[in-house]
């Protein structure tokens, strides 16, 4: 399927906090789809202080896999999603980077759809979108996807980003690209995925969506709790009076 003569590498970044039970599986999904492929790619795990032994799972995985194929970087403590992409970023070898969420709510098989959408259209951004065609959510409740789709409204209604799944966190990226965003991104943790795509926007990137279906975690607490609602409102109106 894949061309070898192809230049491209892919670096699929993991941030990953408490995993041990899907970090296996996630990283042999995506071994099994990117292989089949013919891509070249690496697995960047960026562990942040795990205290359930995600990352002796990790070195676990980079035994079986080589190194060339799991690359270990991980950080003393937790200090979020932003900084852990800019800390993936650093270390990666690829001209593309992939982030996706370690805990199996994003599955491996939607990243060829992503390289093959943003090869044919020569995007700058793919994002994986739950709200368009074949899309969808499994294993919410009632009130976690009204929180979602409330959410992802109310940043449609006041910043109209251009794309229908805004605080998606499955996206694929030119590194160069995504270096930019980075930079000028002023949010941390959760709107930080928003704000990508607003910037992405705002630099007159090219953005193109895949639908995805997102399952819910399958181990583990849901990040989305009361507190981190508040903030995000809090962020997303900041972020209207700033753009």
């Amino acid at each position: 399927m894949g061309d070898s003569s192809n230049k491209n590498k892919y670096s699929i970044l993991l941030p990953t906090y408490n995993e041990r039970e899907n970090l296996p599986i996630i990283v042999w999904l995506i071994v099994k789809f990117m292989d089949e492929s013919g891509y070249d790619y690496e697995i960047i795990v960026i562990d942040d202080g795990s205290p359930d032994g995600t990352l002796e799972a990790a070195k676990q995985l980079e035994k079986i896999y080589g190194t060339k194929k799991i690359v270990l970087r991980p950080r003393e403590k937790k200090l979020g999603l932003g900084t852990a992409y800019i800390h993936g970023i650093k270390h990666a070898t690829g001209n593309f980077i992939v982030i996706m969420d370690a805990d199996l709510s994003h599955h491996p098989k939607f990243i060829l759809e992503m390289i093959s959408l943003q090869q044919e259209q020569n995007l700058d951004l793919v994002s994986g979108t739950r709200y368009v065609g074949s899309g969808g959510v499994y294993g919410w409740d009632f009130k976690r996807k009204l929180i979602s789709r409330g959410a992802n409204f109310i940043t449609q209604l006041l910043l109209r980003p251009g794309a229908s799944d805004l605080t998606g966190s499955f996206r694929l990226y030119k590194k160069d690209v995504l270096h930019k965003l980075v930079e000028s991104c002023v949010s941390k943790g959760y709107v930080f995925q928003m704000e990508m795509i607003i910037r992405a926007r705002q630099l007159n990137f090219t953005i193109g969506e895949v639908p995805i279906t997102f399952v819910d975690r399958v181990y583990g607490e849901s990040k989305l709790g009361g507190s981190e609602i508040f903030q995000f409102v809090k962020s997303l109106l900041y972020l209207f009076a700033t753009t």
